[in-house]
């Protein structure tokens, strides 16, 4: 069975709670990079899928942490991020 190091514990107060990894950690702060960006653009997921052509889908597992998002995708929503108008244009 395969260990994974803790990165943060669970808290014992919480019967719910768990521990987390570091790929756990790391897969929710690029779900959190990604969902303050669409919504700081006031976008719906959908209005950003389509506007940057990510898939919907892709995008909806990747702000719910259900997938990684790999570092492209986070350069590429960092790059969103600072000029949305030039890169909406650029992929239309």
């Amino acid at each position: 069975m395969k260990t994974v190091p803790t990165a943060l514990p669970a808290d014992i107060r919480d019967d719910e709670d768990f521990d987390a990894g570091v790929e756990a950690i790391d897969r929710g702060q690029r779900a959190r990079l990604i969902r303050r960006t669409r919504t700081q653009l006031g976008l719906s997921q959908t209005e950003f899928a389509k506007r940057f052509c990510v898939p919907v889908g892709t995008l909806r597992d990747w702000e719910q942490a259900r997938a990684t998002a790999p570092d492209f995708a986070v350069a590429y929503v960092r790059v969103i991020g600072q000029h949305p108008d030039i890169v909406a244009k650029i992929v239309a």
